[in-house]
């Protein structure tokens, strides 16, 4: 008989136990799941403090020795022409030459070729500017048809623009995302009459610059204008908190 009521009051305690621990398990599911998820954007608009300026000329000649010749004299008046403008040396990088040999071809009647004639070789070479003096360099590349007008074969690339101290300005938008993500968690929770509880999660978005007043697409991967001067920065954060 003893041993009956043990046994009665060792599975009692068990089923007593087995009850509060899935109670216990069961309010705290339920407590985890009481969260609420908020977003905070942090905006900026800057202006780029690096501009990068690109152009190539050409030189073509039946010999390669002309051409070479007639591409170095170029290079001097473009050289020239850039320090009369106020461009240093060191502000200025030329490329290696790029060469080609050009032929003429002509076809048969059904169109298959049947001679090739040489006419000579074309070489180019690339000159790439890059300095902080954005609106300096900005108008030269405008102007740079005077250097066409001087019979020099040259053709200029759009300007990019960049921004040199966007490491600084990733933190100061993360900091700012981050405070209106939380400012809008507490107004939700208070408008909830709830408390907000403990930061759960956090989740960064994916930095996007677009120029200034454009109607520039955000990217998945994140974009990145150089084509404005004037851009604007995005950045979101996602945070999760417990709510009690």
């Amino acid at each position: 008989m003893l041993k009956q009521n043990l046994n009665i009051i060792i599975l009692s305690l068990a089923v007593i136990i087995s009850a509060y621990l899935f109670s216990n398990a069961f309010q705290n599911r339920n407590k985890d799941n009481d969260t609420i998820s908020v977003t905070g954007l942090g905006k900026t608009d800057f202006v780029s403090d690096l501009i990068v300026w690109s152009g190539s000329f050409s030189k073509k000649s039946l010999t390669l020795k002309e051409a070479y010749a007639s591409l170095d004299s170029d290079r001097d008046k473009i050289k020239n022409y850039l320090n009369s403008n106020g461009i240093q040396n060191s502000e200025m990088v030329f490329s290696a030459v790029d060469f080609n040999k050009d032929f003429d071809t002509s076809y048969n009647e059904n169109g298959t070729p049947k001679q090739q004639v040489f006419t000579g070789f074309t070489l180019t070479q690339n000159v790439t500017i890059q300095s902080k003096e954005v609106n300096k360099i900005e108008e030269i590349s405008r102007q740079s048809s005077e250097l066409i007008n001087s019979g020099i074969e040259f053709y200029s690339n759009a300007p990019e623009y960049y921004y040199t101290k966007l490491a600084e300005l990733k933190i100061k938008m993360i900091a700012e995302a981050t405070k209106d993500a939380s400012s809008r968690a507490k107004s939700i929770s208070e408008n909830a009459d709830a408390t907000l509880g403990r930061l759960k999660k956090s989740d960064m978005g994916v930095f996007q610059i677009t120029g200034q007043n454009s109607s520039e697409d955000f990217s998945y991967g994140g974009s990145f204008n150089t084509s404005s001067k004037n851009k604007t920065a995005n950045i979101t954060v996602r945070l999760v908190y417990q709510v009690n």
